[in-house]
């Protein structure tokens, strides 16, 4: 019962502290993101502490990762003009970056800047993706929200359904606890609450919002699915512990790393066609 209510009141806190800033100002939302950035790019690296095949410079592939975010974020609220040429440092900052390793003495050098590069894709990348929602967004009702919203609601519904009525395994040697009716009843209610949200809060938009939770539900799905897989490699249950019941912040955006990409080119193909 204890684990429950501190699951439910840092899930309450986590909620609030992602949606409140979309609705109250852009660039307050942009800072929360990029600690959020910041903090789930020092989890990635983490991972791969205890792993005697290769040596991550973590602090690097940070410094790295806030510098891009900064630069996307001022050229989103910034003078275009001068950030345009900001943009054009990421490519031999990154160069500056790999070169590093002919000092470090580390071995497997590859698999090092492999693993330094593959978190800025899979953790800044993401969140970049989210400022374009963040920085563009005139409805009354954000767009990043309702993704948070659908999200959420393949969690929760996910973790019900296969609560219940869960009985065949979706990928076992990955995740054993995850199964086909949990992910089926996952998606049916995303479906639901995606026409709700439609019918609710963005009328004009129905049509997007159910299309929105048909591509949301099963990303959502397999971006949880693609994190298990990394922390079952590194051998850890969670990928931190700054959140109270629920482990660290690539737990809590697992589902949404996958899922923001594939979000906004939907997005831009309602927008313009």
């Amino acid at each position: 019962m204890n684990n429950i209510l501190v699951r439910t009141l840092s899930g309450g806190v986590f909620v609030a502290i992602i949606l409140i800033p979309l609705f109250l100002s852009r660039e307050i939302a942009a800072g929360v993101f990029g600690v959020f950035m910041a903090l789930g790019l020092i989890e990635f690296y983490k991972l791969f502490d205890k792993t005697e095949s290769f040596s991550i410079d973590w602090k690097t592939g940070l410094v790295y990762g806030i510098i891009s975010y900064c630069i996307f974020a001022f050229s989103f609220f910034g003078e275009y003009y001068y950030t345009q040429w900001m943009l054009l440092i990421l490519a031999p900052l990154f160069f500056l970056i790999v070169i590093k390793e002919l000092w470090r003495e580390k071995k497997n050098p590859l698999l090092n800047v492999s693993i330094l590069g593959f978190g800025i894709i899979y953790v800044v990348l993401p969140f970049i993706f989210m400022l374009f929602f963040i920085h563009g967004d005139p409805s009354h009702f954000p767009t990043l929200a309702g993704m948070f919203i659908l999200i959420w609601m393949n969690d929760t519904f996910a973790f019900l359904s296969g609560k219940f009525f869960g009985k065949t395994k979706l990928i076992e040697r990955i995740s054993p606890n995850k199964t086909w009716e949990g992910a089926i009843g996952g998606i049916i209610f995303t479906l639901l609450a995606g026409v709700i949200i439609g019918s609710l809060f963005d009328p004009e938009k129905i049509v997007f919002w159910s299309i929105s939770a048909a591509i949301i539900a099963p990303c959502a799905i397999i971006g949880d699915l693609l994190e298990s897989l990394f922390k079952r490699n590194a051998n850890v249950k969670d990928s931190g512990t700054i959140m109270p019941g629920h482990g660290g912040i690539l737990d809590r955006f697992d589902a949404t790393l996958f899922t923001a990409p594939f979000f906004l080119v939907w997005t831009l193909i309602y927008m313009y066609f």
